[in-house]
């Protein structure tokens, strides 16, 4: 089980990067139980997560930089898409990805809708995924390579030609 301390930087599956802020003791039931409390950088908000439930909720250190470059050639790589699914279909097999915290899966993501952005027009809901991804890659990679997340957003245009 990873252990955190307070001002480590880690990665909360689907809402990004987050700080921990204090660790904390409550009382849930009677039963006395630790929580790392996460501020979500992206918007502010504040979560509570047991100590015992960090590795099934998939709470992460940020990727190396290596890492970080490996993201690179994730999205570099041009695998065909499953064309012939529905939109329904591919955005519950996103969600699952990027629910799984992998910096890899979401990358996967990313790309597979800049390469559909390339053959017609999203959909609203496509876009919103899109930025979804892009956002809690952005981040991570910024906070990992030690880059400003402009940085990072002129690599993923230099990768994708938009």
């Amino acid at each position: 089980m990873a252990t955190f301390k307070v001002g480590d930087k880690v990665v909360y599956p689907a809402h990004g990067v987050a700080e921990v802020v204090s660790i904390e003791k409550r009382d849930i039931g009677g039963d006395l139980q630790m929580f790392y409390m996460l501020k979500i950088m992206e918007n502010g908000m504040r979560v509570m997560v047991p100590m015992t439930n960090v590795d099934q909720v998939g709470m992460r250190e940020i990727v190396s930089s290596d890492e970080a470059d490996k993201v690179f050639d994730v999205l570099k790589k041009r695998e065909k898409m499953m064309e012939s699914t529905t939109w329904n279909r591919r955005h519950r097999e996103y969600m699952d990805k990027i629910k799984t915290g992998s910096v890899f899966e979401v990358a996967k993501v990313l790309r597979d809708l800049y390469v559909l952005k390339g053959d017609k027009e999203l959909s609203f809901g496509e876009r919103k995924m899109l930025d979804t991804a892009r956002s809690l890659l952005v981040r991570e990679i910024s906070i990992s390579k030690g880059i400003t997340q402009e940085e990072v957003e002129t690599k993923f245009r230099a990768i994708f030609r938009f």
